[in-house]
């Protein structure tokens, strides 16, 4: 059932950006939609991704706490820490904002806000069953495996989409649900579209000589250069229109709006960036893109993406590193084969192989931007070539990066989920939910407490273990106090924090982790 609702919720959205954009743009054919901006009157490209900026940054100044556009990074980060859960109000409001962008110009992808409203659908399903941590993630998991097929016509990456971004594991409970929704994610797109694939190509690729695959490797090396640069580039830009903000005191509201003007003013000559950008990337499987274009086409797409994502517009990264990576591998293959014409095969293999790449690399799942990447394209021959490119490039981007573009995402907010379980499990306890209380059997002495207090050792009570283990390990202390500000007067004793119960809170939730990753 979550399945089969989450795969008509992405199939929606999808119809809806497509049916909003041929209204906005007044295109026939959305799929051209980059060929007919270009015949539109200047201020008309300039104009509509300002009023798509205005739009959503309205909609976020009043209906979120903080202006600030949930993606898979939240998936990612509810899969952990939440039971499965995600914010609901939030997450609806953000999808309708990526909605609005993707219909505007917006240059992001619909991958992103697609899997946030289906984790948004499996939450609603979880608390109304008082589903329990293990079932809420599967549920979870299930949720986005069928909207990831909805939307790209691909069953088997999105069921290991799930499993290896989202739940980071591979349990055996969890695949047979997550394969059932995606499947039904799948049937939902074949009743509305057949089973064409995403991206039509000429003809097959194939390897000429296995002598070409060192220059694979070199392509994999390349496109988690790129990949690193697409995702720093978004950081970077997120950054400076912070600061921008707090030097200028720029409302909030008027920052997607701002992202706008870069964007109309940038494809009023480049058209090719606006939207998820298939029509390009479609042209590079091809070949029908010479190499200065596939090389202006990458920085300006790089850079597109950066406004649109620190402009705080929503929308996903995938199709955008689709696109990169498409045009990166064929300006690549262009020189490789330009070198060595008698050892090379088609400039188009390159081009496949350096979609999956980049995107592998920005999503840090290798396993299931590989298949996507063959169901995108229903190419199954090149398997090799593709698996050299995307094992080089995220080998090099999980270095360069924490893992991928969400994870490093987290980070930034202090949610440390790259380095496993045993770094983020700690932040999961409250300090109030493990310490002793005073009327405790075993209560720590309240004299001992009030002199540690005195000489400032002491935890708030919505503090977490992680920030305790750290005061324990620094101090030697056998426990902490813990305390409640009460306003201008002293802190409140309300108990104290044993190591040993800290320790015994930790270990029983790897162990849990462990049990569940490998049930």
């Amino acid at each position: 059932m979550i399945g089969i609702a989450a795969g008509f919720a992405a199939l929606l959205f999808r119809k809806g950006i497509e049916s909003l954009q041929a209204f906005i743009y007044g295109t026939d054919d959305v799929n051209l939609l980059a060929s007919f901006a270009a015949t539109l009157a200047w201020y008309w490209v300039l104009l509509i991704p300002i009023a798509g900026g205005l739009t959503v940054g309205l909609l976020l100044h009043f209906f979120t706490d903080d202006g600030r556009v949930r993606g898979i990074a939240e998936v990612i980060e509810g899969a952990a820490l939440k039971d499965g859960r995600v914010q609901r109000r939030r997450g609806l409001v953000s999808t309708l904002a990526s909605f609005i962008t993707l219909s505007t110009g917006g240059s992001t992808g619909r991958e992103g806000p697609v899997v946030h409203l289906a984790a948004v659908i499996s939450t609603y399903v979880s608390n109304a069953i008082r589903a329990d941590g293990i079932t809420g993630r599967d549920l979870l998991g299930c949720a986005v495996a069928a909207a990831v097929s909805a939307s790209f016509n691909a069953p088997i990456a999105g069921a290991l989409f799930a499993l290896e971004v989202i739940l980071r594991h591979f349990a055996v409970h969890a695949f047979a649900p997550i394969v059932i929704a995606s499947v039904a994610g799948t049937v939902i797109n074949r009743l509305e579209f057949g089973g064409l694939t995403e991206f039509v190509l000429p003809e097959p690729n194939e390897l000429v000589f296995y002598v070409e695959l060192p220059a694979f490797l070199l392509l994999g090396l390349l496109c988690g250069v790129v990949a690193t640069l697409q995702m720093k580039a978004i950081f970077w830009a997120d950054d400076f229109a912070n600061g921008v903000q707090r030097r200028t005191g720029l409302p909030r509201w008027l920052r997607p709006a701002g992202a706008g003007v870069l964007l109309g003013i940038l494809a009023i000559w480049f058209p090719h960036i606006i939207g998820v950008g298939y029509e390009t990337t479609t042209l590079a499987l091809m070949g029908g893109v010479v190499f200065h274009e596939a090389v202006v086409f990458v920085v300006l797409k790089v850079v597109a993406v950066a406004i649109t994502m620190g402009g705080r517009m929503g929308g996903g990264v995938f199709s955008p590193s689709l696109m990169v990576g498409a045009l990166t591998g064929l300006a690549f293959g262009i020189v490789a084969t330009g070198i060595f014409p008698e050892t090379s095969g088609s400039v188009t293999l390159y081009a496949l192989a350096g979609m999956g790449a980049v995107s592998a690399a920005v999503l840090g799942a290798p396993i299931s931007t590989t298949l996507i990447v063959f169901e995108l394209t229903g190419d199954w021959q090149t398997g090799i070539a593709v698996m050299t490119s995307v094992s080089l490039s995220t080998a090099l981007s999980s270095k360069l990066v924490d893992r991928s573009f969400f994870l490093t995402q987290l980070e930034r907010r202090g949610v440390h989920l790259a380095a496993g379980p045993q770094a983020y499990l700690l932040a999961v306890f409250r300090v109030a939910s493990v310490m002793r209380a005073p009327d405790h059997p075993r209560a720590a002495s309240e004299e001992q407490c009030r002199d540690m207090i005195a000489q400032g050792v002491m935890l708030q009570a919505d503090a977490t273990l992680e920030e305790a283990m750290p005061m324990f390990e620094a101090g030697n202390y056998a426990f902490i106090p813990v305390v409640k500000s009460a306003g201008e007067g002293p802190p409140e004793l309300w108990g104290a924090l044993f190591q040993v119960d800290a320790l015994k809170a930790f270990n029983r939730a790897l162990a849990a982790t462990a049990a569940e990753e490998h049930s």
